[in-house]
């Protein structure tokens, strides 16, 4: 039933049917008679269709009711109705009301087609203005196509101009690079130039000292040929051969430079990357930095140590088979100066981390080792043992925690109290040359720095030495692969 009342509702056969009456009523009598029967019958046939399908949906709503659903309305309605011969019963309203229904109805009609009227004038009249703003829209269009041509010329135009822009800053950058590549080459020369000067020099002192020695050779002959010669001289008593100057006499200038370059380079390089590596495992930049100085201070002082030594091998070796004319003093250090490789430095960076390991001023975490800093150590040994071949040799300035802080010796550190008159620690030694300063050190000034000196002082018997018993500080990770000065042999020399 209920696809049967959906189609005849969608069919809408009741608005054919009062369209169709409606439009018979309007031409009613433009029509002939053969038309007006035609519409009539018509009418007829499609009030026909629609009770053939009211009929069927009576049928099968009164199966759904079951055997005897609908009784009631179908002896009361249905079968008079059909007794009746089809006529309607007499409705329960009156004629007057059913006629008020059927003008209100019509009334209903007319407002609704004067409503469709308006409607469809309203749908004309936004058709006419949609036209309109159809055509303002194309010229919009056509306008904004117009602007877009102009911007294309327009970045076309800014494009070859800056195409010509970029060449030319191509060609200055290029310009740049060759200059800058000239300078590169101008100041390689002028390196090499200095270079140059510098092996002048060398070879201009070692002319001077071949002349010398020929002189020398030449004199030695002379008296060997001549009849009577002269009466032996002693040879530490002799002027002439005392005027004869060295090969470490004669480059002590350039290595007295050198070394002093060496000392600050020690500073800016080695003394940060030991810096750097130290801060893995210990916090404290204080500690790390006491560490540091004392690492320099202790290589100076067996550098020194170990140079005693090796002169003193050295002299007892040359001592038997000296001759020339320079003294033995001058001819040992002539001799350590050109095999500054003999020295064992290996051994005296050894010594150096034993007397690390003993020193009670450092706290270092036992997992860890002082040979992280052998580098650092290593060339400061070497840096120092060079150093003790000049006359008189460098050394390193005295220095004290809670001293009195000497700005001609010293610079404070960016973390210092600059108001502070005392020393807490030291960052970096000064290099001296007797009582002249060559190259200035770093402390850290603070106040209180007695007190914590003193504070210091009463933790010296602290667990840190036992630091020196710990196995990871044993020493047999070192292999001495080098010469030391206790295996120096005549035949070395």
């Amino acid at each position: 039933m209920s696809d049967t009342l959906r189609r005849l509702t969608n069919t809408s056969s009741f608005s054919v049917l009062q369209d169709k009456l409606e439009t018979w009523h309007s031409d009613y009598h433009t029509l002939s008679c053969d038309q007006n029967l035609n519409r009539c019958c018509e009418l007829i046939e499609l009030t026909a269709k629609i009770q053939s399908q009211l009929f069927a949906i009576l049928n099968q709503t009164a199966t759904e009711g079951g055997q005897y659903g609908g009784v009631d309305t179908l002896k009361s309605r249905l079968l008079p109705w059909l007794g009746s011969c089809f006529s309607m019963a007499k409705p329960s309203v009156s004629d007057d009301t059913s006629l008020q229904l059927m003008q209100d109805s019509m009334e209903k009609d007319r407002k609704l087609r004067e409503l469709s009227l308006c409607h469809d004038s309203d749908m004309q009249k936004m058709e006419a203005q949609l036209c309109s703003t159809r055509i303002q829209l194309d010229s919009v269009r056509v306008e904004l196509a117009e602007a877009q041509n102009e911007l294309d010329d327009t970045k076309n135009k800014s494009a070859t101009t800056l195409l010509a822009t970029e060449d030319e800053i191509i060609q200055l950058r290029a310009d740049l690079r060759a200059a800058r590549d000239e300078v590169e080459i101008y100041k390689r020369k002028l390196s090499a130039i200095d270079d140059y000067e510098r092996q002048i020099h060398l070879l201009r002192d070692e002319v001077s000292y071949l002349t010398k020695e020929k002189a020398l050779l030449q004199e030695r002959l002379v008296r060997s040929r001549s009849p009577s010669p002269l009466p032996r001289l002693s040879r530490t008593s002799s002027p002439i051969r005392s005027e004869s100057p060295t090969r470490a006499q004669l480059t002590h200038s350039s290595r007295h430079a050198r070394l002093v370059s060496r000392f600050s380079d020690l500073y800016a390089v080695e003394r940060l990357e030991a810096q750097t590596i130290l801060r893995r495992y210990v916090d404290d930049l204080d500690m790390v930095q006491k560490i540091i100085f004392i690492a320099a201070v202790e290589s100076f002082r067996v550098a020194k140590l170990a140079y005693c030594q090796f002169k003193l091998r050295v002299r007892k070796t040359l001592a038997s088979t000296h001759f020339g004319p320079e003294s033995l003093e001058d001819a040992a250090v002539d001799y350590i100066v050109r095999n500054l490789d003999l020295y064992d430095v290996q051994a005296s960076v050894n010594d150096v981390i034993n007397a690390m390991n003993v020193n009670p001023r450092i706290s270092f975490p036992p997992e860890t080792d002082f040979v992280l800093i052998s580098t650092l150590i290593r060339e400061t040994c070497r840096a120092a043992f060079a150093m003790q071949t000049l006359e008189p040799p460098l050394e390193l300035a005295f220095a004290s925690d809670g001293e009195l802080y000497n700005e001609f010796r010293y610079r404070r550190s960016y973390d210092s109290e600059f108001s502070a008159p005392l020393v807490l620690y030291h960052v970096w030694p000064a290099l001296m040359e007797g009582n002249i300063v060559l190259v200035k050190g770093e402390a850290v000034t603070r106040r209180g720095a007695m007190w914590t000196r003193s504070r210091s002082r009463s933790r010296s018997a602290s667990p840190v030495r036992s630091r020196s018993l710990s196995p990871s500080r044993s020493l047999a990770y070192y292999s001495r692969t080098s010469l030391s000065p206790g295996q120096l042999r005549s035949s070395h020399l």
